[in-house]
């Protein structure tokens, strides 16, 4: 009897210090704890934190490829900006993302990120419009791609791209290396608005450039890539 009073008696302070840590002073609250990386449902927390250290704090002027163009946006289609974020670029700088290919995202941070460039960076209706595909399946032609560099970009990336009064060169190895032929596209077609790189339709005044001839300046510049055994088409 008396051991059974000794073990109750135990029990009771036991439970009544546990009790006492939840209120000592300057214990967070549940509200206050930190979010769990797969609950954050904030667009600007997650492109902060996954996004912005390529493509820049607001979606441009990074190192990678400006996602803050409206004209990107028009072109690009959810299914692609969906696949490029999830899997990433296998023999580029893009890594994956989705939890599922060993990233740290959930499909639904995933969706939220492509909903949130669109509803704060798409910019004005009809930005895009009339712009070429973002792909094509149809494969350029690297010679008809030599004459419509010389005739459209060379004035600002120089003869032969490499490097020229306005702008550096778009040939150098590690350069094409790190990039697809896809984002070699998107560049040609969207260009890089807060760097002065201009989009398909304003390299020459009036001579906006066709699908075919996109095609072919991005075909141009892939031969002038070093030989990978990495694919680079996405």
């Amino acid at each position: 009897m008396r051991k059974l009073k000794s073990l109750l008696a135990s029990a009771s302070i036991t439970a009544f210090m546990l009790a006492g840590c939840d209120s000592f002073p300057g214990r967070p609250t549940s509200a206050e704890l930190p979010l769990r990386p797969s609950a954050v449902t904030d667009f600007a927390a997650l492109f902060g934190e996954n996004c912005a250290g390529c493509h820049g704090p607001d979606g441009k002027s990074g190192a990678a490829i400006g996602l803050n163009n409206p004209i990107y946006l028009t072109v690009v289609d959810d299914v692609s900006m969906r696949r490029v974020i999830a899997g990433g670029i296998a023999g580029t700088a893009m890594p994956p993302f989705a939890k599922s290919a060993g990233g740290s995202l959930t499909d639904s941070q995933i969706e939220i990120l492509i909903a949130g460039m669109r509803k704060n960076w798409s910019g004005t209706a009809g930005a895009g419009a009339g712009a070429p595909p973002y792909s094509s399946s149809t494969p350029g032609d690297s010679n008809s791609g030599a004459q419509v560099f010389a005739a459209n970009c060379q004035s600002c990336h120089g003869a032969d791209g490499n490097g020229g009064p306005k702008a550096g060169s778009v040939v150098d190895p590690s350069y094409l290396t790190l990039v697809s032929d896809q984002y070699l596209r998107t560049i040609v077609i969207a260009g890089r608005p807060e760097l002065g790189h201009p989009d398909w339709k304003n390299d020459v005044a009036g001579q906006a450039l066709t699908p075919a001839q996109v095609s072919d300046v991005v075909a141009w510049l892939a031969s002038k890539r070093p030989a990978s055994p990495l694919a680079k088409s996405n």
